[in-house]
């Protein structure tokens, strides 16, 4: 039997790799420049307003370093892969924006920098949306190991100590509680569909 790959999945993880490669790891300012949330050249939001409105999700695929592409790559296969195995590809696209815009507007508005990245900002709607979605939805058919929750948990506060350098905590912030939200209020919605 021919084994399924999660098609947008493994779609997103190669943006990843490809972005790391292309500004490599985050050391190229004239990649990034074109994919930051802000021109920074610009004042404010203005790029975004004269039409450049990509950036408003593209710092998702930025990352700065070996290690932070490598571990939210992980993350984004395993959790990423679980919500497209069981929602479908529509679905995690559609997840994929409605946290990752946010996420990345939070970071800026609120953090006060344009110069941020990473997945995880994803990543953190995709646990929230999987945990709620495991303990208030029988129908899901998928419960967080409590070691995973305890782990990202652990994780997310410990980048709000300051200790790990700069993190982009109102992203990772933003993006768990719109996952924790929407996982929660579809609890009662139809199953999972079926994948043959």
């Amino acid at each position: 039997m021919v084994k399924q790959y999660p098609p947008l999945t493994v779609a997103l993880i190669a943006l990843c790799v490809a972005v790391a490669l292309l500004s490599q790891l985050g050391a190229s300012q004239e990649v990034l420049q074109y994919l930051y949330i802000a021109d920074p050249h610009s004042e404010g939001l203005a790029a975004v307003g004269n039409g450049q409105v990509w950036r408003l999700l593209t710092p998702i695929f930025i990352h700065f370093g070996i290690m932070h592409l490598v571990f939210n790559m992980m993350w984004l296969w395993d959790l990423g892969g679980l919500i497209e195995a069981k929602k479908g590809s529509w679905f995690l696209g559609g997840f994929t924006l409605a946290v990752g815009i946010p996420s990345n507007l939070a970071q800026y508005l609120l953090g006060g920098s344009p110069f941020f990245g990473g997945m995880s900002g994803v990543v953190y709607g995709l646990l929230g949306y999987i945990w709620m979605q495991g303990r208030y939805n029988p129908r899901f058919g998928h419960v967080l190991h409590k070691s995973t929750v305890v782990m990202m948990l652990a994780w997310f506060v410990l980048c709000w100590t300051g200790l790990l350098g700069p993190i982009a905590n109102w992203a990772h912030s933003a993006s768990l509680l719109i996952g924790v939200a929407w996982g929660y209020l579809e609890r009662n919605k139809s199953p999972a569909r079926i994948v043959k």
